[in-house]
């Protein structure tokens, strides 16, 4: 496994909620992180249908845009009264002409639940995964998940994403009503992050 023993790292990341989360998870190490928005990157088609394949395409172009190592995560939520979905196309679910909306998106979870009468309680996993990427082709995975079921109506308002509906494994809040700490703790990113931690160097 190849090391990184940098102290900055482009994150691979247009979404300012999940790049606020990626600098609370490294900065404990000293890493700064800067995010693709902030170097005017633009943003790649994903058209890989894994969660793999679509962290792989962000994280390579931010690295040979730059010339530097990226760390881009591909993540989502897999409703298992839905089949696993929306879970590659979570942010698709959110898309409309204006921006992402996960209100929407999460309405549409909710009602399509209710039309086939999915039994409680609704479970569901926030699923992420990581890629490092090297300017020169190579990369190493990590992946994470963190176990749950959905609640309606919609609680809380820190977070992002489906957050006001996940209610982790064992917890009585949801991710929107949890500290960012301890969601920073056990969620599905902090899962992948305890992996990565092993390809950082000192």
């Amino acid at each position: 496994m190849r090391q990184f023993s940098g102290k900055r790292l482009l994150v691979a990341t247009h979404n300012a909620g999940k790049l606020d989360e990626m600098r609370a998870l490294l900065a404990p190490l000293g890493i700064t992180c800067v995010g693709a928005a902030e170097l005017d990157l633009p943003e790649p088609e994903e058209t890989e249908t894994t969660f793999v394949g679509n962290a792989r395409i962000k994280a390579h172009a931010a690295a040979r845009a730059t010339g530097l190592p990226a760390l881009a995560d591909d993540s989502g939520i897999e409703v298992d009264g839905l089949g696993g979905a929306p879970g590659v196309y979570t942010a698709d679910w959110a898309q409309t002409p204006s921006g992402r909306d996960f209100v929407q998106a999460m309405t549409r979870t909710w009602d399509e639940l209710e039309a086939v009468s999915a039994p409680f309680p609704r479970r569901a996993r926030f699923r992420s995964t990581l890629v490092l990427a090297w300017p020169d082709g190579h990369d190493e995975v990590f992946e994470g998940k963190c176990e749950g079921q959905l609640v309606w109506p919609m609680r809380g308002a820190q977070g992002h994403g489906y957050d006001p509906m996940f209610l982790p494994e064992g917890h009585g809040a949801t991710f929107a009503e949890m500290d960012r700490v301890l969601k920073n703790q056990i969620s599905h990113r902090a899962d992948a992050f305890a992996k990565l931690m092993q390809s950082l160097g000192d």
